[in-house]
């Protein structure tokens, strides 16, 4: 867990699940629990608090013990939605995101995260595999959550696109297989 500064995880479960055939990934059995146990299992001794970004199944998602949010529209708008929402919704300084599906990732994301931020003064920060950004595992400030409904007002639905507009640093994490995900029944 990091120092003084409080992070809150946020799980993005709020997705179609289109490539392995509509179905809601998180709940996806994988080692004979559901992703989104093994994401919890995996962030939880990184941060102070876990929520959930869902948009079905929310009583599901709501077993698992931590508050669930679903998207302010339920267009299914992408992740920028889920991490508007999650950014209104937080009390601590900064919200850590992770999809529901890359059980692998580093266990000491956080820590490396929030280092480059404090390094940096960055309104977020992005995990860089030494490949590519992984956009979906980053630091933000909770101050962004108007410049996140901004954007997903005007109607902007790529992550990386409204991240060209912040103050953002990159922390480099291990290698890309750390950020495997489970996108098929093939990867399971």
């Amino acid at each position: 867990m990091t120092g003084r500064t409080q992070v809150t995880g946020g799980i993005l479960a709020g997705g179609r699940g289109l490539r392995m055939g509509g179905v809601d990934k998180g709940l996806v059995l994988h080692e004979g629990r559901e992703l989104v146990a093994h994401m919890i299992q995996r962030l939880k001794p990184q941060v102070h608090g876990i929520v959930i970004s869902a948009n079905r199944n929310v009583d599901r998602y709501s077993q698992f013990g931590y508050p669930v949010f679903t998207d302010e529209d339920d267009g299914f708008l992408g992740p920028l939605a889920g991490i508007a929402r999650l950014l209104r919704e937080i009390d601590s300084d900064f919200l850590v995101t992770t999809p529901c599906d890359t059980p692998d990732f580093p266990d000491d994301l956080v820590q490396r995260l929030l280092t480059r931020q404090h390094e940096t003064g960055a309104d977020a920060v992005v995990a860089h595999d030494g490949e590519q950004r992984q956009f979906l595992f980053t630091l933000y400030r909770r101050q962004l959550a108007d410049s996140a409904a901004a954007a997903l007002s005007s109607g902007e639905r790529a992550l990386w696109r409204w991240h060209e507009d912040l103050n953002l640093a990159e922390a480099q994490v291990q290698g890309s297989a750390a950020f495997a995900n489970l996108n098929t029944r093939a990867d399971l």
